[in-house]
């Protein structure tokens, strides 16, 4: 790609705002994926009563099915994510591409 080609595409109003809107939704997912992992992180260090504490009569504690939902956390946030770059964000991108072609 030519220099111009590149500075005209980082000119672009539509393509500063795609940038602009998956860089914060990503950064939103990423602190509220940390608040969930430091979470239980301070949980396991401060409250360890808690997540000892068994689930009804059987064996598994608190402390695994809150560990089961930070991984399972974790899958979501990802789904979220790729469901928004593959409609919005993919939509966004083709019209741009062929703004710029």
């Amino acid at each position: 790609m030519a220099q111009s080609d590149y500075e005209r595409v980082l000119q672009n109003p539509r393509f500063q705002a795609l940038v602009h809107q998956r860089s914060r939704f990503a950064w939103i997912l990423t602190i509220a994926m940390l608040v969930i992992y430091f979470g239980f992180i301070l949980l396991v260090a401060f409250a360890k009563p808690l997540l000892a504490a068994k689930v009804g009569d059987g064996v598994t504690s608190w402390g695994i099915i809150l560990g089961l939902g930070v991984i399972i956390s974790a899958f979501v946030l990802t789904g979220i994510y790729v469901q928004r770059a593959n409609s919005q964000f993919d939509e966004l991108t083709r019209d741009l591409t062929k703004e710029l072609v």
